[in-house]
């Protein structure tokens, strides 16, 4: 147990945890105040904005030490991004819902969740860790102010906005948790 309490201090954890509660208060705060939180759009900003403030845990104070301890990383890398996904979406969930709108389908925000999260994994293993949130927020930027081209590259391109119907919406986040996953489970964050 004490393994597990000092791997959450050295990734930062409690402070985003933190993060994603405020995060959250402050969706339910725009919720009384008038804005509409079942729209998407808002739960899928409560999203990016907990897996960003999660991603900073994806490496440690020194990824040199990470690279050399005498522990098996790839078990708990993986298990770290998934845990990102699974808290990242149950906040947002339970923010909407706690505003009295429960229009968001839970199915977007599960497959929006697994998205951001891979897309995070990426963000680590390419930027590094204190950039591993720049490719979810900038997936989202896109997907939200730039009008998505049609056909296949317009689904693939604003599949968090758009509703978990069509295969590409659903297929591209999952494909983007797998491959983030993995290779931040094998490879680990950029120096």
């Amino acid at each position: 147990m004490r393994w597990l309490v000092l791997y959450a201090r050295s990734r930062r954890m409690p402070v985003s945890a933190a993060a994603v509660v405020l995060a959250a208060l402050a969706v339910w705060a725009l919720e009384q105040g008038g804005v509409k939180g079942g729209e998407p759009a808002i739960a899928v900003m409560l999203l990016t904005a907990s897996v960003a403030a999660a991603s900073a845990g994806l490496g440690g104070q020194d990824t040199t030490l990470d690279r050399t301890a005498a522990i098996r990383w790839l078990p708990r890398r993986l298990v770290h991004v998934l845990l990102i996904g699974a808290v990242a979406g149950a906040a947002a969930l339970a923010a909407v819902q706690a505003a009295g709108h429960g229009t968001v389908p839970t199915a977007l925000v599960v497959r929006d969740g697994a998205g951001l999260a891979g897309l995070a994994a990426l963000g680590a293993v390419l930027c590094g860790a204190p950039f591993a949130w720049i490719p979810p927020t900038g997936w989202l930027t896109f997907a939200l102010l730039v009008p998505p081209p049609g056909g296949t590259v317009g689904e693939v391109a604003a599949w968090m906005v758009l509703q978990p119907e069509t295969a590409l919406s659903t297929g591209t986040p999952w494909l983007l948790l797998g491959v983030g996953t993995v290779l931040y489970a094998v490879a680990g964050p950029r120096r």
